[in-house]
């Protein structure tokens, strides 16, 4: 069964962030050396780092098992995703929010096993104080969850019923 246009939509932006993330994080690992800082902007730098933790490089320095862990949650995540963009319920907000999530979360399951460690390269900071470094994949999947959460709050609800 093929998936209707909303599905298809969702499926093209995942692709979309996927590729977006892998073009930028192989241009990086071939131009910027291990641990080197380019100033691009006065709050934006270009870095090389690796993350082997998850966000915010939670369990970074753990020894290693968090990469099959984490290898472990993107695949569910993915899978439950495109179960999730396939079906017909699913509205075309949460496919938005979905699609996003589902690029992101593939892009760095593909760099930890490729590469054992996911490729941050952005640097916001003011003055001395840094946002931890991250990527394009990291910004679909916080993009997404951001918009699931919006339309969540502020979706139609139907009216409640009363008995008189």
């Amino acid at each position: 069964m093929e998936p209707d246009r909303g599905a298809r939509q969702g499926f093209v932006l995942a692709a979309t962030v996927l590729g977006a993330d892998l073009a930028t994080k192989a241009a990086i690992v071939a131009t910027v050396d291990f641990g080197a800082t380019h100033q691009l902007a006065p709050v934006l730098n270009i870095v090389h780092v690796l993350n082997r933790g998850a966000a915010f490089s939670f369990l970074h320095n753990e020894g290693g098992w968090q990469r099959y862990f984490f290898i472990a949650i993107a695949l569910a995540a993915s899978t439950f995703l495109f179960v999730m963009l396939r079906r017909a319920s699913t509205s075309n907000a949460e496919r938005i929010s979905f699609g996003l999530i589902l690029g992101g979360a593939l892009a760095n399951m593909f760099d930890r096993i490729g590469r054992g460690a996911v490729v941050d390269w952005i640097d916001l900071h003011w003055g001395p104080h840094h946002w931890p470094a991250f990527n394009i994949a990291d910004i679909g999947i916080t993009a997404g969850a951001a918009l699931l959460v919006t339309f969540e709050l502020f979706r139609r609800k139907p009216a409640r019923q009363t008995d008189a």
